[in-house]
């Protein structure tokens, strides 16, 4: 069993930068691949970063590649999304995901356990 609690969402104006993090709980944290899903209103939730624990293999969306960057700290059972370069169209709800597998995927139906979600608003 996996919870996760995100933080640091809030407001920003466009082309500023916000660092998320994803704390997990649960002892075998590092074996669980990692991601960041987005939803905006009336849209659907939608793939941004993952992270496979097996060989630390990143995937981004196309829409943040060059701007978003994935990283976890096992030690601390961390997983953060370094957001810069932000764009009003990056304003969603942002979503910390586990999944107990080495394989990455944009499948949000893969995934195993779910954070509640942290809102970044980003005005132009």
């Amino acid at each position: 069993q996996v919870q996760l609690v995100e933080s640091g969402g809030r407001l920003v104006q466009a082309g500023g930068s916000l660092k998320l993090s994803c704390a997990a709980s649960g002892r075998t944290f590092s074996r669980y691949s990692m991601a960041w899903f987005r939803q905006a209103p009336g849209k659907e939730r939608v793939f941004v970063a993952g992270t496979s624990w097996s060989d630390g293999s990143t995937a981004y969306a196309d829409s943040v590649k060059g701007r978003f960057t994935i990283s976890r700290d096992n030690a601390k059972n961390t997983v953060y999304l370094q957001m810069n370069g932000l764009k009003p169209e990056d304003t969603a709800v942002y979503y910390c995901a586990a999944r107990a597998d080495y394989r990455l995927t944009y499948n949000r139906r893969m995934y195993d356990y779910w954070g509640q979600g942290t809102q970044v608003t980003v005005s132009s």
